[in-house]
């Protein structure tokens, strides 16, 4: 089972009102905006920075129950949509759909991506289509409950957007940045875990001491377990991830839950699960395989086998069969290693190779 977040009312309030409110907010909504909510609710994101920003702050919310692209426009066109969150996906299709040209979506003015990065190109290809808006991206996760940085772009006095950045980090709270082994805290443009601390973050995980206090310290420090580094003009990069979730489409697949799974198959040995990127999902899970000795069995039968047993975002996308998971000596496995492999385009690492 997933790990359940607890987030108390003071902690939503205090993060909508780091986002909108303040004669100059981070996130500029108007009473005239018009606000569309097509990412789901139970989602963070768009529970948070979309419908309880979007209350607050007296906007019109345009729900649409479920994304198409041609609906979308028509709903665009007659509300006169004016804010648009979205997350990487929907730009993808938006952007490389032909259906849609840029007088259909002249009326936004803000496009918030988050949930996921995005890269360059596509943001580009995507603007093209949207010529009239600002796009910028945030940084969050649901046990900061949820809003670490925000784009500067989305303030009322806006600032100028630079390449990679997702912002500074959100008012009435502290963000630091700590040597991961150590815990040292570092200087600026010296990449580490991020850090964050406020009346905005989760009071813990549901029924796990734990996990709760691993993740935030006694100082009350919440640890992301994102790399990062903060610049000279106090914006926030984000370079790696320490922890090893997988997030498709913004949805976390924990790595270890899907190894479980593959090795209770008679015929799979060994399993890893890494993430891979994906222009589409972001990232999509990956697993390395570790055949039982005389075993034939396919790519195919491996991801029906996930398939039949967890929910459509923790699918397998590829299996990659191999002889040997590298490990450290206590048994935990080098994901890092197997992520090298993915980038240097020889995931099978050595003489097995992907078979359906």
């Amino acid at each position: 089972m997933p790990k359940g977040v607890m987030l108390t009312h003071r902690s939503l309030v205090t993060s909508v009102a780091q986002q909108v409110d303040g004669e100059n907010p981070n996130l500029y909504f108007s009473k005239e905006d018009v606000v569309l909510c097509v990412l789901p609710l139970f989602h963070i994101y768009s529970l948070n920075s979309v419908l309880l920003a979007g209350l607050r702050a007296g906007c019109a919310i345009v729900i649409m129950r479920k994304f198409e692209i041609g609906a979308l426009v028509q709903l665009v066109r007659a509300h006169g949509v004016t804010v648009a969150p979205f997350v990487p996906p929907i730009v993808v299709e938006i952007a490389k759909s032909p259906r849609v040209g840029a007088a259909d979506l002249a009326t936004i003015r803000m496009v918030m991506s988050g949930a996921a990065p995005m890269g360059k190109d596509l943001q580009d290809a995507f603007m093209a289509k949207i010529p009239n808006a600002v796009l910028g991206q945030g940084y969050g996760m649901t046990e900061a409950g949820p809003v670490l940085a925000m784009c500067l772009a989305f303030a009322k006095e806006p600032f100028e957007v630079k390449s990679g950045s997702c912002g500074t980090v959100v008012r009435n709270a502290e963000l630091k940045i700590v040597d991961p082994d150590t815990g040292a805290s570092l200087a600026r443009n010296q990449p580490g875990e991020i850090c964050i601390r406020g009346e905005q973050i989760m009071k813990g995980y549901l029924n796990d001491p734990e996990a709760t206090k691993n993740t935030i310290d006694k100082d009350g420090w919440l640890h992301t377990g994102d790399i990062g580094y903060v610049d000279d003009d106090d914006e926030i990069f984000i370079v790696d991830r320490l922890k090893e979730i997988i997030k498709y489409k913004g949805f976390q697949v924990p790595p270890a839950e899907l190894e479980a799974l593959l090795i209770t198959h008679p015929e799979i040995k060994d399993a890893a699960v890494v993430s891979m990127k994906d222009e589409l999902a972001g990232e999509v899970p990956v697993a390395f395989i570790i055949r039982t000795e005389g075993s034939q069995i396919s790519e195919d039968e491996i991801k029906q086998f996930v398939a039949r047993e967890v929910v459509f975002y923790k699918r397998i996308n590829k299996v990659f069969f191999t002889d040997s998971i590298p490990k450290n000596p206590s048994g935990k496995i080098l994901r890092k290693d197997l992520r090298a492999r993915l980038a240097a385009g020889i995931p099978n690492g050595d003489n097995a190779q992907s078979k359906s």
